[in-house]
């Protein structure tokens, strides 16, 4: 059986590092931060640097996080969303479209410089979708 997870993605404008930290504090558990070098794959992230993605795993919790994009500063209510992700790569194509039907898609699942495939796109309800296919990459 493949390995899945639920949890919130949040977008934290700047602050996903501190954000992170916080929670890591708070909650204990493992926690990885990445930031990207010049050709977008990841790498751990340094002092200073934007958080491109970031994961705290602690007992059963899953926060995903992100600086997410200065281009396109999310408004209230976008900068949260439900993260979903794994390795069971036809099961979460099949959950992405069907989430898709009757919403709008931000981002078609697209394989990334880390190996991994993303996509994101709000609901017929309105809740933001962030599908994760995970590599052993990653």
């Amino acid at each position: 059986m493949a390995k899945q997870f639920l949890g919130p993605y949040i977008n934290f404008q700047g602050q996903a590092k501190d954000a992170m930290d916080f929670y890591h504090g708070v909650l204990g558990g493992e926690l990885n931060l990445y930031s990207s070098d010049e050709r977008g794959k990841p790498k751990p992230a340094g002092p200073g640097d934007r958080i491109m993605y970031g994961r705290l795993v602690a007992d059963g919790i899953v926060i995903v996080a992100s600086d997410g994009n200065p281009k396109y500063p999310a408004k209230v209510g976008d900068h949260i969303g439900i993260s979903i992700g794994g390795t069971d790569s036809a099961h979460l194509h099949q959950v992405f479209e069907g989430l898709a039907k009757g919403g709008q898609v931000k981002m078609p699942l697209t394989t990334g410089a880390w190996g991994g495939t993303a996509g994101w796109l709000t609901d017929r309800f309105g809740i933001n979708w962030n599908i994760d296919i995970e590599s052993d990459q990653f």
